[in-house]
Protein backbone atom coordinates (compact mmCIF):
# COMPACT_ATOMS: atom_id res chain seq x y z
CA UNK A 1 0.00 0.00 0.00
CA UNK A 2 1.25 3.49 -0.85
CA UNK A 3 1.73 6.23 1.73
CA UNK A 4 -1.04 8.19 -0.03
CA UNK A 5 -3.51 5.33 0.42
CA UNK A 6 -2.59 4.91 4.06
CA UNK A 7 -2.99 8.63 4.74
CA UNK A 8 -6.32 8.61 2.87
CA UNK A 9 -7.66 5.85 5.11
CA UNK A 10 -6.29 7.44 8.27
CA UNK A 11 -7.89 10.76 7.37
CA UNK A 12 -11.06 8.91 6.38
CA UNK A 13 -11.18 7.38 9.84
CA UNK A 14 -10.74 10.71 11.67
CA UNK A 15 -13.02 12.82 9.44
CA UNK A 16 -15.50 9.94 9.30
CA UNK A 17 -15.51 9.90 13.09
CA UNK A 18 -16.31 13.63 13.28
CA UNK A 19 -19.01 13.31 10.60
CA UNK A 20 -20.66 10.49 12.55
CA UNK A 21 -20.54 12.59 15.71
CA UNK A 22 -22.13 15.64 14.04
CA UNK A 23 -24.74 13.58 12.20
CA UNK A 24 -25.67 11.44 15.19
CA UNK A 25 -25.90 14.26 17.73
CA UNK A 26 -29.19 15.42 16.18
CA UNK A 27 -30.94 12.18 17.12
CA UNK A 28 -29.15 11.34 20.36
CA UNK A 29 -31.52 9.94 23.02
CA UNK A 30 -34.30 9.41 20.46
CA UNK A 31 -35.75 5.99 19.67
CA UNK A 32 -35.81 4.63 16.10
CA UNK A 33 -39.60 5.22 16.03
CA UNK A 34 -39.23 8.82 17.18
CA UNK A 35 -36.57 9.43 14.54
CA UNK A 36 -38.75 7.92 11.83
CA UNK A 37 -41.75 9.98 12.86
CA UNK A 38 -39.78 13.23 12.90
CA UNK A 39 -37.25 12.81 10.08
CA UNK A 40 -38.27 9.75 8.07
CA UNK A 41 -34.66 8.71 7.60
CA UNK A 42 -32.16 11.04 9.26
CA UNK A 43 -29.44 11.56 6.65
CA UNK A 44 -28.38 15.23 6.72
CA UNK A 45 -26.26 17.30 9.09
CA UNK A 46 -28.86 19.71 10.39
CA UNK A 47 -27.76 20.28 14.00
CA UNK A 48 -30.43 20.71 16.65
CA UNK A 49 -31.10 17.75 18.90
CA UNK A 50 -31.24 17.93 22.69
CA UNK A 51 -28.00 19.98 22.71
CA UNK A 52 -29.41 22.44 20.15
CA UNK A 53 -26.22 22.31 18.09
CA UNK A 54 -25.33 24.22 14.95
CA UNK A 55 -25.34 22.15 11.75
CA UNK A 56 -21.96 20.39 11.54
CA UNK A 57 -21.07 21.05 15.18
CA UNK A 58 -19.39 18.16 17.01
CA UNK A 59 -19.69 16.99 20.60
CA UNK A 60 -17.46 15.58 23.34
CA UNK A 61 -16.48 12.56 21.20
CA UNK A 62 -14.50 14.62 18.69
CA UNK A 63 -13.41 17.27 21.19
CA UNK A 64 -11.87 14.70 23.55
CA UNK A 65 -10.21 12.90 20.64
CA UNK A 66 -8.62 16.18 19.54
CA UNK A 67 -7.44 16.71 23.13
CA UNK A 68 -5.66 13.33 23.08
CA UNK A 69 -4.21 13.94 19.62
CA UNK A 70 -2.88 17.39 20.52
CA UNK A 71 -1.14 16.06 23.63
CA UNK A 72 0.62 13.39 21.53
CA UNK A 73 1.72 15.90 18.88
CA UNK A 74 2.81 18.58 21.37
CA UNK A 75 5.07 16.09 23.17
CA UNK A 76 6.08 14.13 20.06
CA UNK A 77 5.10 10.99 21.90
CA UNK A 78 3.20 9.86 24.95
CA UNK A 79 2.73 12.02 28.02
CA UNK A 80 -0.29 10.89 30.02
CA UNK A 81 -0.21 13.99 32.22
CA UNK A 82 -0.47 16.18 29.12
CA UNK A 83 -3.52 14.16 27.98
CA UNK A 84 -5.14 14.64 31.39
CA UNK A 85 -4.25 18.36 31.42
CA UNK A 86 -5.92 18.75 28.01
CA UNK A 87 -9.03 17.02 29.38
CA UNK A 88 -9.11 19.52 32.27
CA UNK A 89 -8.75 22.47 29.89
CA UNK A 90 -11.54 21.02 27.77
CA UNK A 91 -13.81 20.48 30.81
CA UNK A 92 -13.23 24.08 31.90
CA UNK A 93 -14.04 25.41 28.40
CA UNK A 94 -17.76 24.75 29.04
CA UNK A 95 -18.27 22.06 26.35
CA UNK A 96 -21.78 21.37 25.04
CA UNK A 97 -21.85 17.95 26.67
CA UNK A 98 -19.78 15.76 28.97
CA UNK A 99 -20.58 12.30 30.26
CA UNK A 100 -20.82 11.74 34.03
CA UNK A 101 -17.99 9.18 34.11
CA UNK A 102 -15.71 11.46 32.10
CA UNK A 103 -16.51 14.41 34.36
CA UNK A 104 -15.85 12.39 37.51
CA UNK A 105 -12.47 11.14 36.26
CA UNK A 106 -11.29 14.51 34.97
CA UNK A 107 -12.27 16.24 38.24
CA UNK A 108 -10.49 13.52 40.21
CA UNK A 109 -7.30 14.26 38.27
CA UNK A 110 -7.74 18.03 38.52
CA UNK A 111 -8.39 17.97 42.26
CA UNK A 112 -6.16 15.09 43.41
CA UNK A 113 -3.65 14.57 40.61
CA UNK A 114 -4.75 10.93 40.18
CA UNK A 115 -4.23 9.67 36.62
CA UNK A 116 -6.46 6.63 37.06
CA UNK A 117 -9.29 5.51 39.27
CA UNK A 118 -9.86 2.12 40.85
CA UNK A 119 -11.95 -0.31 38.79
CA UNK A 120 -15.68 0.46 39.07
CA UNK A 121 -18.72 -1.45 37.90
CA UNK A 122 -20.27 1.76 36.54
CA UNK A 123 -17.22 2.62 34.40
CA UNK A 124 -18.41 0.39 31.53
CA UNK A 125 -19.50 3.31 29.35
CA UNK A 126 -18.17 4.20 25.90
CA UNK A 127 -16.35 7.41 26.85
CA UNK A 128 -12.82 5.97 26.74
CA UNK A 129 -13.35 4.00 23.55
CA UNK A 130 -14.75 7.03 21.72
CA UNK A 131 -11.58 9.14 22.04
CA UNK A 132 -8.83 6.61 21.31
CA UNK A 133 -8.33 7.13 17.56
CA UNK A 134 -5.30 9.46 17.92
CA UNK A 135 -3.52 6.77 19.97
CA UNK A 136 -4.30 4.27 17.19
CA UNK A 137 -2.87 6.54 14.48
CA UNK A 138 0.33 7.36 16.37
CA UNK A 139 1.08 3.68 17.08
CA UNK A 140 0.15 2.05 13.76
CA UNK A 141 3.43 0.10 13.74
CA UNK A 142 3.88 -0.21 17.51
CA UNK A 143 1.35 -2.59 19.07
CA UNK A 144 2.97 -2.47 22.53
CA UNK A 145 2.68 1.31 22.63
CA UNK A 146 -0.88 1.05 21.33
CA UNK A 147 -1.95 -1.13 24.26
CA UNK A 148 -0.19 0.99 26.89
CA UNK A 149 -1.31 4.38 25.54
CA UNK A 150 -4.90 3.22 24.98
CA UNK A 151 -5.32 1.83 28.47
CA UNK A 152 -3.63 4.78 30.17
CA UNK A 153 -5.87 7.33 28.47
CA UNK A 154 -8.90 5.12 29.17
CA UNK A 155 -8.21 4.80 32.89
CA UNK A 156 -8.20 8.53 33.49
CA UNK A 157 -11.99 8.17 33.41
CA UNK A 158 -13.00 4.55 32.68
CA UNK A 159 -11.44 1.58 34.46
CA UNK A 160 -13.46 -1.49 33.52
CA UNK A 161 -12.50 -4.73 31.71
CA UNK A 162 -15.31 -4.39 29.14
CA UNK A 163 -14.32 -0.81 28.32
CA UNK A 164 -10.65 -1.82 28.06
CA UNK A 165 -11.36 -4.80 25.79
CA UNK A 166 -13.65 -2.81 23.48
CA UNK A 167 -11.21 0.11 23.20
CA UNK A 168 -8.36 -2.21 22.23
CA UNK A 169 -10.49 -4.25 19.81
CA UNK A 170 -11.90 -1.28 17.87
CA UNK A 171 -8.42 0.22 17.78
CA UNK A 172 -6.97 -2.97 16.30
CA UNK A 173 -9.74 -3.14 13.71
CA UNK A 174 -9.04 0.45 12.64
CA UNK A 175 -5.34 -0.38 12.41
CA UNK A 176 -6.12 -3.35 10.12
CA UNK A 177 -8.42 -1.24 7.93
CA UNK A 178 -5.97 1.64 7.55
CA UNK A 179 -3.32 -0.85 6.47
CA UNK A 180 -5.72 -2.27 3.85
CA UNK A 181 -6.19 -5.72 5.40
CA UNK A 182 -9.37 -7.56 4.43
CA UNK A 183 -12.61 -7.81 6.37
CA UNK A 184 -11.90 -11.36 7.52
CA UNK A 185 -9.06 -10.08 9.66
CA UNK A 186 -11.38 -7.46 11.18
CA UNK A 187 -14.04 -10.09 11.88
CA UNK A 188 -11.41 -12.23 13.59
CA UNK A 189 -10.65 -9.33 15.94
CA UNK A 190 -14.37 -9.01 16.71
CA UNK A 191 -14.63 -12.78 17.31
CA UNK A 192 -11.65 -12.63 19.65
CA UNK A 193 -13.45 -9.99 21.71
CA UNK A 194 -16.62 -12.09 21.81
CA UNK A 195 -14.56 -15.14 22.78
CA UNK A 196 -13.21 -13.18 25.71
CA UNK A 197 -16.50 -11.49 26.68
CA UNK A 198 -19.54 -13.23 25.21
CA UNK A 199 -21.84 -10.30 25.96
CA UNK A 200 -20.37 -8.45 22.95
CA UNK A 201 -21.97 -10.94 20.50
CA UNK A 202 -23.75 -8.77 17.91
CA UNK A 203 -25.43 -11.37 15.67
CA UNK A 204 -28.40 -11.46 15.83
CA UNK A 205 -28.27 -7.75 16.63
CA UNK A 206 -30.01 -7.06 19.98
CA UNK A 207 -31.08 -3.57 18.86
CA UNK A 208 -29.77 -1.49 21.76
CA UNK A 209 -27.51 1.50 21.11
CA UNK A 210 -26.98 3.01 24.56
CA UNK A 211 -23.75 4.41 26.01
CA UNK A 212 -23.12 1.06 27.75
CA UNK A 213 -20.00 -0.15 25.95
CA UNK A 214 -21.55 -3.51 25.05
CA UNK A 215 -24.58 -1.87 23.37
CA UNK A 216 -22.32 0.63 21.59
CA UNK A 217 -19.93 -1.98 20.18
CA UNK A 218 -22.73 -4.33 19.13
CA UNK A 219 -24.36 -1.50 17.19
CA UNK A 220 -21.15 -0.33 15.54
CA UNK A 221 -20.00 -3.82 14.51
CA UNK A 222 -23.45 -4.88 13.31
CA UNK A 223 -23.87 -1.92 10.97
CA UNK A 224 -20.23 -1.81 9.87
CA UNK A 225 -20.20 -5.46 8.84
CA UNK A 226 -23.68 -5.43 7.29
CA UNK A 227 -23.36 -2.35 5.02
CA UNK A 228 -21.31 -1.75 1.89
CA UNK A 229 -20.55 1.98 1.85
CA UNK A 230 -19.56 4.77 4.21
CA UNK A 231 -22.89 6.53 3.80
CA UNK A 232 -25.10 3.46 4.29
CA UNK A 233 -23.12 2.44 7.39
CA UNK A 234 -23.46 5.85 9.03
CA UNK A 235 -27.11 6.39 8.18
CA UNK A 236 -28.12 2.95 9.45
CA UNK A 237 -26.16 3.46 12.67
CA UNK A 238 -27.44 6.90 13.66
CA UNK A 239 -31.05 5.98 12.85
CA UNK A 240 -30.83 3.46 15.67
CA UNK A 241 -30.87 6.52 17.95
CA UNK A 242 -29.92 6.32 21.66
CA UNK A 243 -26.23 7.31 22.02
CA UNK A 244 -26.16 8.17 18.32
CA UNK A 245 -23.33 10.70 18.41
CA UNK A 246 -20.92 8.07 19.78
CA UNK A 247 -22.20 5.07 17.80
CA UNK A 248 -22.15 7.32 14.73
CA UNK A 249 -18.62 8.51 15.47
CA UNK A 250 -17.25 4.99 15.98
CA UNK A 251 -19.07 3.60 12.94
CA UNK A 252 -17.76 6.55 10.92
CA UNK A 253 -14.25 5.80 12.17
CA UNK A 254 -14.40 2.18 10.97
CA UNK A 255 -16.17 2.97 7.71
CA UNK A 256 -13.84 5.90 6.99
CA UNK A 257 -10.82 3.67 7.56
CA UNK A 258 -12.26 1.05 5.22
CA UNK A 259 -13.57 3.22 2.39
CA UNK A 260 -11.21 6.20 2.63
CA UNK A 261 -11.91 9.91 2.75
CA UNK A 262 -13.05 10.00 -0.90
CA UNK A 263 -16.14 7.98 0.01
CA UNK A 264 -17.36 10.39 2.68
CA UNK A 265 -20.30 12.30 1.14
CA UNK A 266 -19.28 15.80 0.13
CA UNK A 267 -22.47 17.25 1.65
CA UNK A 268 -21.31 16.06 5.09
CA UNK A 269 -17.73 17.27 4.72
CA UNK A 270 -19.01 20.66 3.53
CA UNK A 271 -21.27 20.99 6.59
CA UNK A 272 -18.75 19.77 9.16
CA UNK A 273 -17.33 22.56 11.36
CA UNK A 274 -14.37 23.63 9.20
CA UNK A 275 -12.18 24.58 12.15
CA UNK A 276 -12.60 21.03 13.46
CA UNK A 277 -11.95 19.55 10.01
CA UNK A 278 -8.72 21.58 9.73
CA UNK A 279 -7.56 20.39 13.15
CA UNK A 280 -8.28 16.80 12.15
CA UNK A 281 -6.29 17.13 8.92
CA UNK A 282 -3.32 18.62 10.78
CA UNK A 283 -3.44 16.02 13.55
CA UNK A 284 -3.76 13.10 11.14
CA UNK A 285 -0.60 14.12 9.30
CA UNK A 286 1.27 14.75 12.57
CA UNK A 287 0.20 11.43 14.11
CA UNK A 288 1.05 9.41 11.01
CA UNK A 289 4.48 11.10 10.96
CA UNK A 290 4.98 10.08 14.60
CA UNK A 291 4.09 6.52 13.64
CA UNK A 292 7.04 6.67 11.22
CA UNK A 293 4.88 6.23 8.15
CA UNK A 294 5.39 9.62 6.48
Amino acid sequence: MSTEQLLDRALGAYLGFACGDALGATVEFMSPKQIQKRYGVHRDMIGGGWLNLEAGQVTDDTQMSLAVGQAIIDHQGWNIQAVADNFVAWLESNPPDIGNTCRRGILRYRDNGELFGLPRDDDAGNGACMRNLPAVLATLNRPDNFNAWSLQQSHITHNHPLSDAATLTLGRIVNCLIKGLDMDVCKQEAERLIGQYGEFAYSPYPGKASAYIVDTVQTVLHYFFSTDSFESCLIATVNQGADADTTGALAGMLAGAKYGVEQIPERWLARLDQQIADQIRQQTTGLIQLAGLL
